[in-house]
């Protein structure tokens, strides 16, 4: 018998560390070659990492949401005879990399050696700190309550009737003698509906951030930390848009039905050439904005696990029907898990829509480093003004969307956010243009 401590791999470029997302494994464990130890995320993917040996699992790094240095030893299997010379050259490769790598800056390290290494003058400083925060007496707690309705007069039947209706006897109004009666328990009824509350109390569940949530998490938090975000939205009217995604839709024949948001990106590509600043990363260390030619749209795409954002690639190049395989494509690969890391980063501009869940206006968070998210909203019917062919105005039925867009300040001005979503709302409102080539 022989201990095997199998190293965590290089499973990225540029990658220091990877979270613990799901053990496939525990201590006791007999394991197969070639068989699942754990899933591992990194900023850009998951990955599923496989034992290089059989054996029995003796050890495990840590717990689900627990960090590993790359290099760092992930499961201490015992296996039986020798370990084949390619595991081990590629094992130890693994832990020479991380002793290479520069130690992370550890601030708790940092104040110890300063509590070690007290300034004489501090110490009195802190001796009469200490004596000045000494606690107080914790005061005799109150006796404890009686319930509110324990001393209300009512009979043994009264009681039960409103036990089993949820309702506190200290609420309902007595009769003139002091006493509930069953005619007072009606009334209560009848002026509250015999509601009590909403709804039963529900027992406190905690659940551990991990994995994709506490991406998502730390994301968010860096991107409204670092970014001033401001919010412009503009309503547009659909109808003609709505109508023509019919007509295509009627005569498709084995391609695949188009939804709102194809025909969106469509129009969205066709502006942005006159708006580079909204296609754009703006670096926070370097201080550079790169304004990128080509469009790679992320797809806001929600999953059990919670929001990835998918990206198709060369979104200019695609018709509606390719971006209509494209969107379906990339949010099955999404929820399904199997999305590659490179579907999964280098967006340039995201679109983030929750459908009929819309709303009438959103202010959605910039997908860091891009410097602009653009959200539709629902479509709504409302009665309009139109003009007609014959110049009267006359009322009509129509079908009204608001765009939203939120930009970087750092980089995209206000005039120009505002300016862009006027000319999206020029092709939106004439379909034709966005079919034209």
């Amino acid at each position: 018998m022989a201990k095997f401590t199998f190293n965590l791999p290089d499973i990225g470029e540029g990658i220091a560390e990877a979270e613990i997302v799901a053990w496939h494994v525990a201590v006791g464990d007999t394991i197969e070659e070639d068989g699942q130890l754990a899933d591992m995320m990194t900023d850009k993917a998951t990955v599923e990492m496989e034992s290089p040996v059989a054996g029995k699992v003796l050890e495990v790094a840590g717990e689900v949401g627990d960090t590993v240095a790359i290099g760092g030893m992930l499961v201490v299997i015992e296996v039986e005879g020798e370990v084949p010379d390619d595991v081990l050259e590629e094992n130890e490769a693994a832990a020479d990399a991380a002793e290479d790598a520069p130690a992370p800056k550890d601030d708790a390290v940092e104040k110890r050696i300063e509590v070690e290494n007290p300034d004489p003058s501090d110490q009195e400083d802190a001796a009469q700190a200490a004596e000045e925060e000494r606690p107080l007496p914790k005061p005799t707690p109150a006796p404890a309550l009686v319930p509110k309705d324990s001393k209300v007069l009512a009979s043994p039947a009264v009681r039960k009737r409103a036990k089993d209706l949820g309702i506190d006897l200290s609420q309902v109004k007595p009769h003139e003698d002091g006493r509930v009666r069953h005619a007072d328990l009606d009334a209560y009824i009848s002026y509250t509906g015999g509601f009590s509350g909403a709804a039963p109390a529900r027992a406190d569940e905690q659940i551990k951030v991990i994995g994709l949530r506490k991406r998502i998490a730390e994301n968010m938090a860096a991107a409204k930390r670092n970014i001033p975000h401001f919010t412009y939205v503009e309503e547009c009217d659909v109808t003609e848009l709505e109508n023509t995604r019919a007509q295509l839709n009627q005569d498709r024949g084995d391609r695949p039905k188009l939804t709102m948001l194809p025909l969106l990106i469509t129009a969205i590509c066709k502006t942005l050439p006159d708006f580079p600043m909204i296609n754009a990363r703006y670096d926070d260390e370097a201080r550079v904005v790169t304004r990128h030619g080509a469009v790679h749209l992320g797809m806001a795409t929600m999953t059990d696990n919670g929001l990835m954002v998918p990206v198709i690639r060369d979104a200019q190049g695609k018709n509606l029907y390719q971006l209509a395989n494209e969107i379906t494509r990339l949010a099955e690969a999404a929820r399904d898990g199997s999305a590659k890391s490179d579907e999964l980063s280098g967006s340039t501009l995201t679109v983030t829509s929750l459908g009929p869940l819309g709303g009438v206006a959103t202010t959605p968070v910039i997908n860091r480093p891009e410097v602009a998210i653009i959200g539709p909203n629902r479509i709504i019917e409302r009665p309009m003004f139109v003009t007609g062919a014959d110049g009267q105005e006359r009322i009509e039925k129509r079908k009204l969307m608001n765009i939203s867009i939120s930009c970087d300040h750092r980089v995209v001005d206000g005039y120009d956010a505002a300016a862009f979503v006027q000319e999206l709302k020029k092709l939106i409102e004439a379909p034709a243009r966005i079919l034209a080539g």
